[in-house]
């Protein structure tokens, strides 16, 4: 089954990092986010992965160009007959990766319309590239095959940013409780798609979270997988400096892999 990563958004609430890279080329612990996902989703058996390129492209594109020279010793003949061996081996030797072109202006919805063709007419996986979470994704892909349903979203329940401070009457604080979980459900991102999703997707400027999910669903054709465990989005300098903190501390809840 194959793994649609969306990585070509222009990132403009984190202009730190990506106004002269994309987002998923954002490091991690000296390893861009877009590496940590896939080693998520590896973990679980899912390693073909299709990669959706926009804003800065080339730069994802060099990076898988290089990953042998920049993640093993080689030894290197020069001159005519140049020949480079690699003397290492990585933990990614099985991973295949599709780097598809597709569009500086596209929408998410329009992005996974153009990588159509690389997909086989199979059961796909949709996520992007800037969230992290410790989901069972086999769990997911079976929770789906269950339903019988065209798409399924991966839930959480958000945190939120403040504090919550229940009162009594007199304004006296009985219960405080520090970044408390919502009662309600969002969309953590990640997704399991039949081929028939693409009826619902239209031109370059789909967006997948509007239209199309919302069809879906009205069509009866979405059901939503709840996780209760950890999951965060790099959407902010703040939300990515406490990503590197979990990572440079040991305390990573998406590090599933060994």
């Amino acid at each position: 089954m194959k793994v649609v990563m969306l990585c070509g958004g222009l990132g403009t609430r984190l202009r730190e990092e990506t106004e002269f890279r994309p987002k998923p080329m954002v490091e991690i612990g000296g390893r861009p986010i877009l590496w940590h996902i896939m080693k998520m989703y590896a973990h679980h058996g899912f390693r073909d992965f299709v990669l959706c390129l926009g804003y800065r492209g080339n730069m994802i594109k060099e990076y898988f160009l290089n990953y042998e020279a920049m993640n093993n010793d080689f030894t290197i003949c020069l001159g005519q007959r140049s020949q480079i061996q690699y003397n290492g081996v990585h933990t990614e030797q099985d991973f295949r990766v599709t780097l598809a072109d597709t569009g500086l202006d596209s929408m998410t919805g329009g992005r996974i319309r153009r990588v159509q063709k690389y997909l086989d007419g199979a059961t796909f996986l949709v996520t992007y590239g800037d969230g992290l979470a410790d989901l069972d994704i086999g769990r997911l892909v079976d929770f789906h095959k269950s339903h019988g349903r065209l798409a399924t979203v991966t839930t959480v329940r958000p945190v939120s940013r403040f504090g919550s401070v229940a009162l009594d009457e007199e304004g006296s604080v009985k219960h405080f409780s520090e970044k408390p979980r919502s009662d309600g459900w969002i969309s953590a991102g990640f997704f399991v798609f039949e081929p028939g999703v693409f009826d619902y997707l239209s031109g370059d400027d789909c967006i997948l979270e509007r239209e199309p999910l919302e069809n879906l669903a009205a069509d009866g054709q979405l059901k939503a997988f709840r996780h209760h465990g950890f999951f965060y989005a790099m959407d902010t300098y703040r939300e990515y400096q406490y990503l590197s903190e979990l990572w440079s501390t040991g305390r990573a809840p998406w590090r599933v892999w060994s």
